[in-house]
């Protein structure tokens, strides 16, 4: 089987769930290659038409799969090749966009959506799944804190709590953490800005807690991760954080107020060792292989129904 994946590269790479999804679907030994659609808007986007049919003509794809809706509307222009769809949040959260995701999802042979949420709001009723993007486990292998904290150059005995993005990131809402952070004496917010995969992974051993102050979110990575390394997570109501960290000691649903968020820090702060997160994301099924075993099947539905047709 071969598989286009069509995603955005306007910051010159796409995004690493993406491409670690489509490494976890090779190793199950299907040919898989990549289109990068670069501009912004969907007349940005429109002008790579011509070059995404040049790259279906070449690749000779079974099966198209668009990550976000924006992909998703431009994929199905072409009507040659069936088209998988999956909607990662911001592409419903946001009506600008919303509006295209709709005939996206009506054009795609089968859509996926990584949260309760925005299946809820797409009001979606048939051809659709909801899989969550799964995390490379393999890349939060267990670091001692201290260790962690070596690499990092950080002070054994300072509270550190890790921001869920960069600071300038308006989406995640960084004022409200501030905010919440200033209240807690001694504590110290982290950005999470400029790092690379290897460091995230040692940011989240050497932290005390992890925040997630966003307006929107779909099935936010970050917080996975977070879990995979036993970081305790606090986090307001927003995609599917509460579903995910549900019944996680350690880890706190916390209403959008400064107050609230604080004293949720401050008993993430004094939870004691690890949690256990990473059980809680196995046994979701939340790992790139298990999610990529489900999209593959997804692939072949979609092949067997455009068979008989």
């Amino acid at each position: 089987m071969r598989v286009l994946f069509v995603a955005s590269y306007n910051k010159g790479y796409f995004a690493p769930f993406i491409v670690e999804q489509a490494k976890s679907i090779e190793k199950a030994g299907v040919d898989v290659d990549f289109f990068g659609l670069e501009g912004h808007g969907i007349s940005g986007y429109l002008k790579s038409l011509p070059s995404l049919r040049r790259k279906i003509s070449e690749f000779r794809p079974d099966v198209i799969h668009a990550h976000y809706g924006l992909s998703g509307l431009l994929a199905n222009l072409q009507r040659r090749v069936p088209v998988v769809t999956t909607y990662h949040g911001s592409d419903i959260n946001e009506d600008k966009v919303f509006r295209f995701s709709k005939i996206a999802m009506k054009l795609s042979a089968f859509n996926i959506f990584v949260s309760q949420k925005n299946v809820d709001k797409a009001g979606a009723k048939e051809k659709f799944a909801l899989i969550p993007c799964g995390i490379d486990i393999d890349n939060f292998e267990f670091q001692d804190k201290i260790a962690a904290r070596g690499k990092l150059g950080w002070d054994n005995d300072a509270k550190k709590v890790l921001f869920a993005g960069a600071f300038d990131n308006a989406v995640k809402n960084s004022k409200l953490a501030i905010e919440a952070v200033s209240k807690l004496h001694g504590v110290e917010l982290v950005e999470m800005k400029g790092y690379t995969r290897e460091q995230v992974a040692s940011l989240m051993f050497a932290s005390d807690a992890f925040l997630m102050t966003s307006f929107t979110e779909g099935s936010p990575q970050v917080v996975k991760e977070a879990m995979a390394c036993g970081c305790p997570v606090v986090s307001v109501d927003v995609g599917d954080v509460a579903d995910v960290t549900k019944g996680v000691d350690g880890c706190h649903i916390a209403e959008r107020d400064a107050d609230d968020i604080a004293q949720k820090l401050k008993f993430a702060l004094s939870f004691n060792g690890r949690t256990n997160g990473r059980d809680r994301i196995v046994g979701l099924g939340l790992t790139n292989e298990l999610v990529g075993n489900k999209i593959i099947e997804i692939y072949k539905s979609v092949l067997n129904d455009n068979t008989e047709r």
